[in-house]
């Protein structure tokens, strides 16, 4: 009896054990209370996820205060999609588990010996040990269950400098080259002697501007020398994540909890002014220039590594505390400085994945294995031209992980969506980081769902700005790109001069159903504009125009007279289809003497290019 008791419980306790399987999923939740704490948490949790989810993904990350890895977690885990049937487990719960295991481990033993003690003689033992002591898993300290899960994946610790915050990006270069965990000081006290990690590096008072005139610069030209010129970075990768400069101090996570990225990539991390003409507002008293003579000192390592063979994602966004006039230390406005970060990195074949914060799980989501996807759409539309205002929807700005990650899901819940035609900007470079929502999107999609590439093409360069030489490299980045999204469309080209010859080729070879464009020369001085309307080696060549009320969008229509073709492609950014719907509705109440037409972008480059013809606008 007493061997079936046991036996019965034996099998309970195996359901316990716990062991790391091909179709588990560890789960770790952040504090994310907005204290110096758990900044440095986020800090060594972004390591650890980026140094174990490299081969594999096997941990996922989320806050307390966040639902954007929620709402993700629940569509991924439907019926049909990837993460379907996956175990989860809870980082918290491994201490009961690993509990379990040794207890179930010393079960089996007594079993052993028992049965060996009643064959020879015939003595039944009684007695089993006491179970282990089931621990309160809100009370765990989840971090260092985390790192001694994550075994000798980490291979030691880097430290980095409160009073240099410019270290903390430093350290995340480093612990991407070399498997290490990031810790400030406070850490570093608290959990070295537990995890008995090796110190490789001590940032402390290493950095005080000696080189340069800037504790900063100092910091970013050392790691240019010691890891960038050295072939130990990623050279598919920069990363633009704001320092510790402001952030550690209030625990703002938008820039740490993305940095398993950074680390899975081995990528060079970095916080630099593109303006030469004022000091950053966080290192005013620099010599002037020397955040942008830093920035080009890296660029220029990066094109050395690349040697022109390759395109380079710049993941992140500026700070606009430190560069814009957002806070008051700089005079720029902040359109500006995302213009000036184009201008500046596109000859290096450098092109920009704008805002990425506070997005979760890009190291595990990347690991979807991506297929090449196909619009459910109709791409060869039987339009005849007719004297009709023709106006085509762009829902832009879908081009940064930001608002493919956390602001689409919502719009795209929209039960009104697909009741009129719409073209979805998205970067197509984001198949690379997050490629399971971007299949999820087209798979979802509506008939009247059309998708197309957003600033400028195939991530967001300025293309005027491509060196002549490194344009064929331009023409085939894009296509690899657009091939794989069912791209051919390009209605969001941004320049700061109007498109050459040259840009126009390149266009018509990967986006020949249509380009749009956007040109503003005045960051720089110039009057340069939109291109006059044209069919370029059969690419038809429109502009985009920004929109506002429907009293503005009213307000373009009626510059013209009625009764005759007129082609208007809208940026409407970050709205809900329902309200591009009603405004149109309104637009053309204000608009009564107009036969407006809501087409999609198929039609509408199609059209327009009848429209060309008939007016003599056909270019070679």
């Amino acid at each position: 009896m007493k061997l079936i008791i046991l036996g019965i419980l034996l099998l309970f306790f195996a359901s316990a054990v716990w062991a790391e399987e091909p179709d588990t999923v560890y789960r770790y939740t952040l504090d994310d209370d907005s204290t110096p704490r758990s900044y440095d948490e986020a800090a060594a949790v972004a390591c650890v996820q980026g140094i174990v989810n490299r081969d594999k993904p096997v941990l996922w990350v989320d806050g307390k205060r966040d639902r954007h890895a929620d709402v993700w977690r629940e569509k991924m885990t439907e019926k049909g999609r990837w993460l379907f049937g996956k175990k989860w487990v809870d980082i918290r719960s491994l201490p009961n588990r690993e509990a379990m295991e040794e207890y179930n481990a010393l079960l089996k033993r007594l079993e052993a010996k028992y049965e060996k003690i009643y064959r020879e003689t015939g003595q039944r033992m009684k007695g089993l040990p006491t179970p282990p002591r089931i621990v309160d898993e809100e009370t765990v300290d989840a971090l260092d269950v985390l790192v001694k899960w994550a075994g000798d994946r980490i291979k030691g610790a880097v430290i980095w400098d409160p009073e240099v915050p410019a270290t903390f990006n430093a350290a995340f270069t480093s612990a991407g080259a070399g498997d290490l965990v990031v810790l400030s000081p406070d850490f570093a006290r608290k959990y070295l002697g537990s995890w008995k990690l090796e110190v490789k590096h001590d940032l402390r008072g290493r950095f005080d501007g000696s080189e340069t005139g800037s504790a900063k610069n100092d910091v970013y030209r050392w790691v240019i020398r010691e890891y960038l010129d050295k072939g130990k970075c990623s050279k598919d990768f920069l990363f633009l994540n704001t320092d510790a400069w402001g952030t550690r101090e209030k625990g703002d996570l938008t820039y740490v909890l993305t940095r398993d990225w950074a680390v899975a990539n081995r990528g060079f991390v970095f916080d630099l002014s593109p303006w030469g003409t004022e000091t950053p507002g966080d290192d005013p008293d620099q010599p002037l220039g020397t955040d942008l003579a830093t920035y080009k000192l890296m660029l220029e390592a990066l094109d050395r590594q690349t040697k022109g063979r390759q395109m380079t994602e710049l993941a992140g966004f500026f700070c606009f505390e430190k560069y814009s006039d957002y806070k008051g230390l700089n005079s720029f406005n902040p359109v500006a400085t995302e213009w000036e970060t184009v201008f500046l990195v596109t000859p290096y074949n450098v092109y920009q994945n704008t805002a990425d914060g506070a997005c979760y799980n890009k190291s595990f989501h990347s690991k979807f294995k991506f297929k090449n996807l196909k619009q459910r759409i109709n791409k060869r539309p039987k339009a005849q031209l007719e004297n009709k205002t023709y106006v085509c929807i762009l829902m832009a700005d879908y081009d940064s992980t930001v608002p493919l990650y956390q602001f689409l899901p919502d719009y795209w819940s929209d039960e009104r969506r697909g009741e009129i035609p719409l073209s979805w900007g998205i970067d197509p470079n984001l198949i690379n980081t997050y490629p399971d929502l971007i299949s999820y999107y087209y798979e979802t999609a509506t008939d009247n769902d059309y998708f197309v590439a957003d600033a400028t093409c195939a991530g967001y360069f300025n293309p005027s700005r491509i060196l002549p030489e490194n344009m064929p490299l331009f023409v085939k980045h894009n296509q690899k790109y657009y091939k794989a999204l069912d791209l051919d469309i390009s209605p969001m080209v941004l320049d700061v001069e109007e498109p050459s010859p040259l840009v126009k080729d390149a266009f018509s070879k990967f986006s020949p159903r249509g380009y749009g464009a956007m040109v503003d020369g005045q960051w720089h001085g110039t009057d340069a504009r939109n291109p006059q309307a044209q069919i370029w080696k059969g690419m038809p060549i429109t502009d985009l125009s920004n929109t506002g009320d429907a009293a503005s969008i009213a307000g373009m229509i009626k510059y013209f007279k009625p009764g005759e073709p007129r082609f208007f492609y809208l940026r409407i950014v970050w709205n809900w289809p329902w309200q591009v719907i009603e405004r149109m509705d309104e637009v053309k109440k204000l608009c009564p003497e107009y036969d407006i037409e809501i087409v999609d972008p198929y039609t509408f480059f199609d059209l327009r290019k009848q429209d060309l013809k008939q007016k003599g606008m056909v270019l070679k």
